[in-house]
């Protein structure tokens, strides 16, 4: 699904073949990512690097309150995604703040590009891709693993300075000298920058973060035959008029890759407001994704409003908490939001105070209209949804071959 459809972004009326070139184009984009940032292993001169890096992603003491590490949220049983009932974390200083997106999986990240609001397709859309993060605000791994260091309501380090005190306490402070310089906790910024390599390079470990040890990888390779029903999910996965869901989460190779089942591009499917988040108790809060409030640099831009990035669907089938807020529990429930939310929306979303079903809740009331009507969310009231219960299984079956070999079930 794309964010393409009743939107400022550009009309985008659907047609196969203009949804075909327009991800001809993005594997173009892809495919110009600067090798640094492609998924590959570390060197052997970077082995003690990432082996210093695994230490740190395992240290709950480089958290304000002692008992949060990154293997916390991202655990390497669970493709280092969330372990069950974990997907809304809590995290701070007192261990008593509760996350306000779901957590992502770390897997089959680095070979996205690096956000951009401009990139023109050969359908003439003009949006954004790329960046890390469900609001790319991250423009990379070393990025990206900063964050959850500073944040308040996950490892609530005041400051770079209060992790590098930590890191000179730590049991692997000799092997961070040994790697980065004898006085390298002398200065701050630059030790602070260094656990931030080691973090990156840790995440360049192919058998970590990017086996490819599904079925499907083993289908490709020729390895094993899919069954029927699982045959008929991959078809339903990339019709146009069915599940469509190979229009963002793209299922060709490249490079000589196996997919990574994302485009990297931002849609707004119009998901429920999730009431189990504690920061959606107040009604005046929104999490807009592109345009704050974590992101700061697009706060004005209200046509981003609402936009979020297409993860992976690589090892979706053991997750339990769905989108950026984790709204749906189950992939049967992710299903039948896609084929009914036009059609059935009392279903999904709350009421007005006359009683009217307010659609895309999530949202404040008098945005712009930038929700995805591309199939199989273009159905109109009266029409038969798009998937049938039995297709939705099939295609249910197909996403279950995703799930690396490595992963706790």
């Amino acid at each position: 699904m794309s964010i393409h459809g009743n939107n400022p972004l550009g009309a985008r009326s659907g047609p196969w073949t203009l949804a075909r070139l327009r991800t001809l184009t993005l594997w173009a984009l892809l495919a110009a990512v600067p090798p640094g940032a492609r998924a590959e292993a570390p060197g052997a001169d970077d082995a003690m690097l990432a082996a210093l890096g695994q230490k740190m992603f395992l240290d709950a003491s480089l958290s304000e309150s002692g008992k949060l590490a990154c293997a916390t949220c991202h655990d390497p049983r669970y493709a280092y995604g969330p372990p069950p009932g974990r997907a809304i974390a809590i995290g701070g200083k007192d261990m008593n703040q509760s996350g306000t997106r779901a957590v992502p999986s770390l897997r089959y990240l680095r070979s996205a590009p690096a956000f951009g609001l401009d990139h023109h397709f050969i359908d003439g859309d003009v949006a954004p891709v790329g960046g890390f993060t469900w609001d790319g605000r991250a423009a990379s791994i070393r990025e990206q693993a900063r964050l959850p260091l500073l944040a308040p309501n996950e490892m609530a380090n005041a400051n770079p300075a209060a992790v590098v005190k930590k890191l000179r306490r730590a049991s692997y402070a000799a092997q961070f000298r040994a790697i980065f310089g004898a006085d390298i906790f002398m200065d701050p910024a630059r030790a602070f920058d260094s656990a931030l390599q080691a973090l990156d390079a840790f995440q360049r470990i192919p058998s970590k973060f990017f086996p490819y040890s599904s079925r499907y990888d083993a289908f490709l390779r020729g390895d094993l035959e899919l069954s029927e029903e699982e045959e008929r999910g991959v078809a339903l996965f990339k019709d146009p008029n069915k599940g469509n869901c190979a229009s963002c989460h793209l299922v060709a190779s490249r490079a000589g890759a196996p997919p990574t089942f994302t485009d990297y591009d931002f849609a707004n499917v119009g998901v429920p407001r999730n009431a189990r988040i504690r920061a959606n108790a107040d009604p005046e809060y929104y999490d807009l994704g592109l345009c704050g409030p974590l992101r700061e640099d697009l706060a004005g831009r209200r046509e981003y409003c609402g936009l979020f990035r297409a993860p992976t669907l690589r090892n979706v089938a053991i997750r339990d908490a769905f989108f950026h807020n984790g709204a749906f529990g189950t992939l049967h429930e992710v299903m039948k939001f896609y084929v009914e939310r036009d059609l059935y929306p009392e279903k999904f979303y709350s009421r007005n105070p006359d009683g009217s079903v307010r659609k895309a809740d999530d949202l404040p009331p008098g945005f712009p209209d930038n929700l995805d009507h591309d199939a199989p969310l273009d159905r109109k009231p009266g029409e038969a949804p798009a998937l049938s219960d039995a297709e939705i299984d099939d295609l249910i079956a197909f996403l279950n071959t995703l799930t690396d070999a490595d992963v706790h079930r």
